[in-house]
C-alpha cells in the first residue's frame, strides 16, 4: 500500500518525538557511549540527525524560493559537521537536535501546494518533488531513534511506517545483487520479495523484526527451516 504525504508528515513528527525524548536523558558520558551503528557514538548519531534536519531545511528553502540549495556543500563538509557536533557539550548537542528539528518542521508547515510540487535534489543525487522531504525525514528520525540505543526499538514505530519502510528498502535492494529472500509477516500475511539467484529463503516473523532485518539492524530472524536468515548488504 502506497504511503501518503500526510502519513509521512505524521511519521516525521512521531519519530522526532521519540528521538528527542530518548536524547533528553543523555549526559556527556551517555552521549560518549556507542550507538547501534558501528564506529559511531551516540553523539555522532545525534549530530548526524541534527545536521540532516538542517540539510533537509535547505531542500525546503529550495522548494519555497526556487533557488537551488543542495543539502550539503560536499561529502567532506557533511562529515566535518558531524565531527563538530559530536564534540559539543551534551546540553548544546541536545539543543541543536531540537532546534534544527523545530526549524525544519516550521519550514515545511509554511510551504504551499505549488511549492511542495517543486523538484529538489537529494544528497544521493535523486531529483524528487519536495513532497518526498517528509518521508526522508521520517525514515531518518524513526530508524535513528532506534540506533541511539537509548530505549527505543522497532516495536515503538507505527505499523504503517514499518510497512512503508519495508517497501522502500525492498525497492532499493531489488536494484542490487543479493540473496533471494521471501519475507512474510506471520500475523497478516503481508509479503515482500528480494530477488536473487536460486530458491528464495523464507523468513516469517513479526513486522518490526522484518523491518529491522531489512534495514540491517537485526540478523535475528530465522528461515522457515530454522537456518539463520541470509546476510544482507548495506541498505544506505
Amino acid at each position: 500500500m502506497a504511503r501518503t504525504f500526510d502519513q509521512a508528515r505524521d511519521w516525521s513528527r512521531h519519530g522526532t518525538e521519540l528521538l528527542l525524548k530518548a536524547a533528553d536523558g543523555l549526559d556527556a558520558a551517555a552521549f560518549a557511549e556507542p550507538s547501534a551503528l558501528p564506529g559511531w557514538s551516540r553523539a555522532h548519531l545525534a549530530a548526524h540527525v541534527a545536521a540532516n534536519a538542517e540539510a533537509l531545511s535547505n531542500l525546503v528553502h529550495w522548494a519555497a524560493t526556487g533557488e537551488p540549495t543542495p543539502m550539503y556543500a560536499s561529502p567532506e563538509e557533511r562529515a566535518a559537521g558531524i565531527e563538530r557536533g559530536r564534540a559539543l557539550p551534551a546540553a548544546e548537542l541536545t539543543a541543536w537536535l531540537r532546534t534544527s528539528a523545530e526549524a525544519l518542521e516550521a519550514g515545511m508547515a509554511a510551504l504551499g501546494d505549488d511549492q511542495w510540487r517543486r523538484e529538489v535534489v537529494t544528497a544521493q543525487g535523486r531529483t524528487v518533488p519536495a513532497t518526498e522531504v517528509p518521508w526522508l525525514r521520517a525514515r531518518e528520525v524513526c530508524v535513528h531513534a532506534v540506533d541511539l540505543a537509548a530505549g527505543v526499538s522497532f516495536l515503538d514505530l507505527p505499523d504503517d511506517f514499518l510497512a512503508a519502510l519495508c517497501d522502500d528498502i525492498v525497492a532499493k535492494r531489488a536494484a542490487a545483487p543479493g540473496p533471494a529472500v521471501t519475507l512474510r509477516v506471520a500475523a497478516t500475511g503481508a509479503t515482500w520479495q528480494l530477488p536473487g539467484d536460486g530458491e528464495p529463503a523464507l523468513v516469517e516473523s513479526g513486522l518490526p523484526a522484518i523491518a529491522a532485518y531489512l534495514a540491517g539492524r537485526d540478523a535475528g530472524p530465522r528461515t522457515a527451516d530454522g537456518r539463520p536468515a541470509p546476510t544482507l548488504g548495506a541498505w544506505l
